[in-house]
C-alpha cells in the first residue's frame, strides 16, 4: 500500500511539473498598436565562455509606451538549455506579447528576424556539444583567441525584413510548425533574474523609449545584463520609419492567464468588467518598482548607490517570479483536483493576501533604500543669523 501511494505521488508530481512548464511560456501584455521595427546594431563581443546571446526587443509600459530592451549575453539556467525569444503577435484585436523561455530546443518566436543566429526559425548561432557551448562565428561575435570551442557555418538570411511583430497589418506571416509546437510543451523555464534586471533597467531609462529615440535606441545591446555602459553598443540606424502613437492609445496593459485564455476586448466587456478597478490579486499583476536614479554629485557614490538599487531590483524580480510560479502551480493543482467554488475562493483569497504582502514588503524596501541614499539635510544657518547667547 505504501509503495502504491508513493507511485501515485510521483505521478501527480510529474503532472504538476508538466503543467507548470507549459504555463511558463505565458502571454503577458497586450497593446492596441504595434512596436517599431527592430533597429540595426552590432553584437557586443561575448564576455566569456558559456554565455548565450539573447536578442534585443521592444517591450511596453503604460507610462511611456514601447521601450527597447537591449540584447545581451546571458548565462543559461542550466547546461543544454537554449533561449527562445519572446515576440509580439496579433490576436484578439490587439498585439500580444508572448514571453520567451529557456529549454532544450528553440521553439516558435513569431518568425521574427532578430539577427545573430535568430533568423526567424530556430537558432544558428551555436550549439551544445558534450556539455560545452560551441559558437558559430559566422553570426556571433566571439574572441577566438580566448574561446576555442567555435565553428564557422554560413548562415543565409533570406530577407532583411526588420518587422518586429507577427500577424496583423504589415506583420510577419509565420505559423509554428508541429515540431515547434512540440518544443513549447517540453521542459522549460522563464527568463532568469539577470534578464529581469535588464528589463527593469531599460524601463527606467527614458532614452530607450520609442517616443524619444524614434526607433533608434542609443543603447541597443550590452555585453552583460544590467551594465549599460561597459561594452554597450548603440544602434546604427532605425529599422524603419516609426511614428509612435501616445501611450494612452494602448488597449490595455495587463497580465493574462497562463493558459492563453483571452481577456475580453475593451469594446466587448460587460459593464461590470469595465468598471472593475485595477487590482493586484496575483504576483503576475505586479510591476517592477521604479527607483529614483542616484544624484549625489559624486560619481563613485552614485555608482555604488546604483549597484545597490540594481541588486534590490534583481532580488525583487526573483521574489515576483517565485511567487508567480507558486500561484500558477496552485491554479494548475486546482484544475487537476477539480476544486469546488469554496476551495477556489479560498485559494484566490490566499493569493491576494500573498501578493499584497509581497508588494508591501517591496515598497518598504524601496522607501528604506531611498531614505538611506537621500543626501543629508543641510544644518548650516542662514547668513547673518547669530547663535543665541
Amino acid at each position: 500500500m505504501q509503495r502504491i501511494k508513493c507511485i501515485q505521488y510521483l505521478i501527480l508530481g510529474a503532472l504538476f511539473l508538466i503543467l507548470a512548464q507549459a504555463a511558463s511560456a505565458q502571454i503577458s501584455i497586450s497593446v492596441g498598436f504595434g512596436p517599431p521595427p527592430i533597429p540595426v546594431y552590432e553584437q557586443p563581443i561575448c564576455p566569456d565562455d558559456g554565455y548565450l546571446w539573447t536578442p534585443g526587443y521592444w517591450s511596453y509600459d503604460d507610462d511611456g509606451g514601447y521601450y527597447w530592451v537591449p540584447g545581451t549575453w546571458i548565462q543559461p539556467p542550466q547546461v543544454g538549455f537554449l533561449w527562445t525569444p519572446g515576440y509580439w503577435g496579433w490576436g484578439d484585436n490587439a498585439f500580444i506579447f508572448h514571453e520567451g523561455y529557456w529549454g532544450p530546443e528553440v521553439g516558435f518566436y513569431g518568425g521574427i528576424n532578430y539577427g545573430f543566429g535568430y533568423g526567424g526559425n530556430g537558432f544558428e548561432g551555436g550549439r551544445w556539444d558534450g556539455g560545452h557551448f560551441a559558437y558559430n562565428t559566422y553570426v556571433t561575435h566571439v574572441n577566438t583567441t580566448i574561446i576555442h570551442n567555435t565553428y564557422n557555418t554560413t548562415v543565409v538570411n533570406v530577407t532583411e525584413n526588420r518587422v518586429s511583430f507577427n500577424g496583423g497589418e504589415g506583420g510577419v506571416n509565420a505559423r509554428p510548425t508541429p515540431q515547434q509546437e512540440t518544443h513549447s510543451t517540453q521542459r522549460h523555464v522563464g527568463p532568469v533574474a539577470a534578464q529581469a534586471q535588464q528589463v527593469s533597467q531599460a524601463r527606467t531609462n527614458p532614452q530607450l523609449r520609442a517616443t524619444a529615440n524614434q526607433g533608434r535606441p542609443p543603447i541597443a545591446a550590452t555585453a552583460k545584463p544590467g551594465d549599460f555602459k561597459t561594452g554597450a553598443v548603440a544602434s546604427t540606424k532605425a529599422g524603419g520609419e516609426y511614428k509612435a502613437p501616445p501611450a494612452s492609445a494602448a488597449r490595455e496593459n495587463e497580465a493574462r492567464p497562463t493558459n492563453g485564455a483571452a481577456t475580453p476586448a475593451a469594446g466587448n466587456r460587460t459593464e461590470e468588467t469595465a468598471k472593475a478597478p485595477a487590482t493586484t490579486n496575483h504576483a503576475s499583476d505586479l510591476q517592477a518598482h521604479k527607483f529614483t536614479p542616484p544624484a549625489t554629485g559624486s560619481e563613485a557614490t552614485d555608482k555604488r548607490y546604483q549597484q545597490q538599487q540594481d541588486a534590490l531590483a534583481s532580488k525583487q524580480a526573483q521574489d515576483h517570479q517565485k511567487l508567480q510560479q507558486q500561484q500558477e502551480n496552485e491554479h494548475q493543482q486546482a484544475t487537476a483536483r477539480n476544486y469546488n467554488d469554496a476551495q477556489k475562493q479560498q485559494m484566490e483569497q490566499n493569493h491576494t493576501q500573498q501578493t499584497q504582502q509581497l508588494e508591501q514588503k517591496h515598497t518598504t524596501q524601496q522607501k528604506q533604500m531611498e531614505q538611506k541614499q537621500a543626501p543629508p539635510k543641510s544644518t548650516s544657518k542662514p547668513a547673518g543669523e547669530e547663535k543665541p547667547r
